[in-house]
């Protein structure tokens, strides 16, 4: 499913117009980048939780030439599924 899919799927179960259900994925999608981009964690109940971990800095391999290169330290975003969501999709 695409974004555009998914907000013809909002807007069917929402009874909603497709310009609404884009403007409140946006929404969503925005709260959830700004509160990850501060360092905070976003939990759903039942759904999951969206979160900022940190990769420490490691040495690997170009597979072309398999020299070793330094691949930096940064931050990721994850996602945990909750209790619901992990029973629904098994």
């Amino acid at each position: 499913m695409n974004k555009t899919e998914l907000i013809d799927a909002i807007a069917a179960a929402a009874y909603l117009t497709k310009s609404d259900a884009g403007k409140a994925l946006n929404g969503i999608i925005g709260t959830i980048s700004g509160a990850l981009t501060k360092g905070d964690s976003v939990t759903l109940v039942g759904f999951g939780t969206f979160s900022v971990s940190e990769r420490a800095a490691r040495t690997g391999r170009n597979p072309q030439t398999g020299k070793e290169i330094k691949i930096a330290a940064k931050k990721v975003a994850k996602f945990k599924p909750g209790k619901t969501l992990a029973e629904a999709v098994s």
